[in-house]
């Protein structure tokens, strides 16, 4: 399939991204809750090219399972192994990177359309977009079988851009706590009623096709264990504000297996 214009991609009649006040509307949601979803957002054709493209992709993908805390942080000697800031979580998933996306995909057709991108902006208050410099980071579809899980934490960036593409039967739910740290509070008593199980999070509740954005950096996430033989598929879109930025050769390495 190929996909050139973004209203074969989009529904743009119910969506109308170039619509000034539609995308206020959608920042003013994404201020207050720190979160916007748009269900359907993906026109069925289009989701269908992606989802193919997603499968036929998988025997591709770098799978691996990490310990973290959920501040992404190393080992603070100064706390002990249990305290909130070392105690540690399991993520493990598959990943698929940018060079492996189609020149001809919905994903990288969405991803590079400047209307989009606008949107974004205008929705997150950005300034201004950039596509990674290396040629991995940009475009990532991530997978998850069952017993796979994304732990939880904080994320080290302001937003993240996702797509839901296939959603298991079972498990596999969006957790999070709206704003549990802040910028001079690590909330250490927070973390450690979420881990213990005393503080009940959010669900938030998402269909294949919907588009979501999410600001992660002070609001603890995670996606709980798929617990169904369905894989779990999302795309993750994701740009930065300065141009000629690549993800450290660290962390390209910790999470795709590769440098390039």
């Amino acid at each position: 399939m190929k996909t050139t214009t973004l209203d074969t991609i989009i529904d743009l009649t119910r969506y109308p991204i170039d619509d000034a006040d539609f995308a206020q509307t959608c920042r003013a949601t994404l201020d207050t809750t720190g979160v916007l979803v748009l269900p359907n957002f993906i026109q069925a054709p289009a989701l269908d090219a992606i989802r193919a493209e997603a499968e036929q992709s998988l025997d591709q993908a770098y799978f691996c399972a990490q310990n973290h805390s959920v501040y992404l942080t190393p080992h603070n000697p100064a706390f002990s192994k249990d305290h909130a800031a070392n105690r540690e979580v399991v993520s493990s998933k598959g990943c698929i990177c940018d060079d492996i996306i189609a020149a001809n995909s919905p994903l990288r057709a969405l991803y590079d359309a400047e209307m989009f991108r606008d949107f974004i902006k205008d929705c997150t208050g950005e300034t201004s977009l950039h596509p990674y410099a290396d040629t991995l980071s940009s475009i990532n579809i991530h997978y998850a079988h069952r017993g796979q899980e994304l732990g939880w934490h904080f994320d080290n960036s302001a937003f993240a851009i996702t797509l839901l593409i296939q959603k298991p039967e079972a498990g596999s739910q969006f957790e999070y706590i709206k704003d549990l740290r802040s910028s001079d509070n690590m909330n250490y008593d927070g973390v450690t009623a979420l881990l213990d199980g005393a503080t009940i999070p959010q669900t938030l509740d998402m269909d294949p096709g919907a588009l979501v954005l999410f600001r992660g950096s002070n609001s603890i996430h995670r996606v709980s264990p798929n617990e169904s033989d369905t894989t779990r598929m999302l795309a993750v879109l994701a740009y930065n504000a300065q141009p000629g930025v690549s993800l450290s050769e660290s962390a390209r390495k910790t999470f795709y297996g590769r440098l390039s």
